[in-house]
């Protein structure tokens, strides 16, 4: 059995972390309106992109020469997987979710006799995936993940990611992500970015059909398609990575923000546990010092 002294000290120590959990869901509370508000502002301009692709791609068939990340390759044995996850723990399931999913999609490709390599951009994927997968991993870009996510160096991935594919190192490229969908909810999303799906359903082109009556306009682009397609390809590949980090983000301050409050309402059970322990392992203490002072005094 503890001391009362022991017992003083532990109850003394769990509300020191209980301090430092609240103080945690305040600040993740802080940075998760800002991430929110940018994810849900980005998710317009992706969404715009991709109909703009998608309208592209219905006359592609009248190019003579189609560009290789609208259409692929005939042969897709090598897959590059970028998983994307955060920094920092403390934030419950966010990366594990995120690592299991990948671990799960490698699992499938190798049984199909397919190449896998990994780009994980977040340090905890980069920790967790190296442990069963380190040969695997082909490069770890690390300024990527940090707040304020910068556009620019989005542009020097894609530009490496371009670079390789050219180079034939690769045939798919897909990323994994924690989609926001609300403060405790984030959706393990897989999106192919290499070659570009341009058959996904969003909600932009539902509100276009419903405002024309389930009719789908009519474009005409200058200059031409071709032209356009080599200018937008790469920017909608840096499009849908930006998102997916602006939704990693803001999944991240949801889940560490949701895990901190568990965290503090979890030591606030513990203290009153411990007090009332405490209080009873006292009361004995005190009983049992009465009981020997009048055995003492009747002895005498």
């Amino acid at each position: 059995m503890p001391s009362l002294k022991d017992l003083k000290l532990r109850i003394n120590s769990v509300k020191s972390t209980q301090k430092i959990t609240s103080a945690m869901k305040m600040v993740s509370a802080a940075k998760l309106r800002r991430a929110q508000e940018q994810a849900e502002a980005s998710r317009p301009y992706a969404a715009r992109m991709q109909q703009l692709m998608m309208q592209l791609t219905k006359q592609s068939g009248q190019f003579d020469d189609v560009p290789s990340l609208l259409q692929g390759r005939e042969q897709q044995n090598c897959y590059l997987l970028i998983p994307i996850t955060s920094d920092r723990g403390l934030c419950g399931s966010f990366n594990t979710a995120i690592v299991r999913s990948t671990r799960r999609l490698i699992k499938d490709l190798l049984a199909k006799g397919k190449t896998v390599k990994i780009m994980p951009l977040g340090r905890k994927g980069r920790d967790l995936l190296r442990r069963e997968y380190a040969s695997l991993i082909v490069d770890a870009p690390e300024a990527i993940t940090k707040t304020p996510i910068s556009f620019s160096l989005i542009e020097g991935l894609v530009r490496q990611i371009l670079h390789q594919y050219e180079a034939q190192e690769f045939d798919v490229c897909t990323v994994i992500y924690n989609r926001f969908k609300s403060v405790i909810s984030q959706v393990v999303t897989q999106q192919d970015l290499i070659p570009v799906v341009t058959d996904q359903h969003n909600e932009v082109q539902d509100q276009n059909k419903d405002n024309s009556g389930g009719l789908e306009a009519i474009y005409e682009y200058e200059p031409e398609p071709e032209l356009l397609l080599a200018e937008l390809l790469p920017r909608n590949l840096a499009v849908q990575i930006y998102g997916a980090l602006l939704e990693s983000a803001a999944g991240e301050q949801g889940a560490r923000m949701a895990a901190m409050d568990n965290a503090t309402r979890n030591a606030g059970d513990m203290i009153n546990r411990l007090t009332v322990f405490y209080n009873r392992s006292r009361q004995a203490y005190i009983t049992k010092e009465l009981i020997e002072i009048i055995s003492g005094a009747e002895a005498i």
